[in-house]
């Protein structure tokens, strides 16, 4: 049983990894201009967005939760942005405040939710993301917001390293999953979310704040989701009420992918980027193949499905 247990462990951190880049290396060989610095960069603006809501639904899915509501909090939050910096008169520096504290109390809301009243986290997030995509859709009137300070943009401008052009929101995302591995690997709060997360009655027991620890768990979520608003306006230079629609299930195949466990207290942070570059290899890859979108959607089922029966079989063995 220990053989099996180990063996479970390595693949659920070395797996995604070598799928990353058996992935690559397929698609190297199918186009010449997949394996190119510029292309590998463009893969990490398309991924920036999910990249960061991921961060946010692993600490969620660390505790044995779900958010199903993080894309349209993402929409939420930047059309709140946008739409304050040019129909309202705010400053653009008030404007992302005001985006970022409207996602973080949405994440705390949530959070009260599963806490204080004990519902379900996909009923909580669920009724969230229903209530910001109408929110989303009368505050923008249905309509996307265009002519965004540049102050909104900024992160979406590019800066040379080594001759490839290299966006700032792709380095924040690095940042981002850097700060979130030192949380959660060097910090008691860190430890107390992979606690939470196998057990919570038992961590409850042993004297840790389990409330708080939730509670504390969706108020970053919420901050993050905000972040990846900024990242999305700043990749598309429009506050766009149609976005975030599908990220929910995007962020959940990231995280998946990236050997987290659904059933929570298991996974490593790094392992939602490497699972968000997964997706972001396939759809680029194919896109240079040639091969049409509704394929992409299929093989990303495909891999989910397969990441999800990895998971069965390796918590089975541990």
């Amino acid at each position: 049983m220990l053989g099996h247990e180990v063996k479970a462990r390595h693949l659920a951190t070395f797996g995604p990894l070598i799928a990353l880049l058996v992935a690559c290396a397929f698609f190297a060989s199918q186009s010449a201009r997949f394996l190119t610095p510029d292309n590998f960069s463009l893969i990490a603006q398309q991924v920036m967005v999910v990249g960061v809501l991921a961060i946010g639904q692993t600490l969620i899915i660390l505790t044995a939760g779900i958010d199903l509501s993080c894309g349209m909090l993402m929409a939420l939050g930047s059309v709140l942005m946008t739409t304050m910096a040019t129909r309202h008169g705010v400053s653009p520096v008030s404007a992302i405040v005001l985006g970022l504290g409207a996602t973080t109390l949405a994440g705390i809301v949530n959070g009260l939710l599963v806490t204080r009243i004990k519902l379900p986290p996909f009923i909580v997030t669920l009724g969230t993301m229903n209530i910001a995509f109408a929110l989303t859709q009368i505050l923008s009137r249905s309509q996307s917001v265009t002519e965004v300070p540049p102050l909104l943009t900024a992160l979406g401008n590019t800066v040379q390293v080594g001759g490839t052009r290299i966006a700032f929101g792709s380095l924040a995302m690095v940042l981002l999953y850097g700060a979130a591995w030192w949380l959660l690997r060097e910090t008691a709060g860190g430890r107390h979310i992979y606690a939470v997360g196998n057990n919570r009655e038992a961590a409850r027991l042993s004297g840790i704040n389990t409330e708080r620890v939730l509670l504390s768990v969706y108020a970053m979520a919420g901050l993050l989701y905000g972040v990846a608003s900024l990242l999305a306006v700043a990749r598309t230079g429009v506050g766009d009420p149609q976005a975030g629609q599908t990220e929910n299930l995007d962020t959940v195949t990231a995280v998946v992918l990236g050997g987290t466990s659904l059933f929570g207290g298991r996974g490593v942070i790094l392992g939602s980027l490497i699972g968000a570059l997964i997706v972001g290899v396939f759809r680029n890859g194919l896109t240079l193949m040639g091969v049409p979108s509704v394929y992409q959607i299929l093989v990303t089922g495909v891999l989910v499905i397969l990441a999800v029966a990895t998971d069965q079989w390796s918590r089975r063995a541990s």
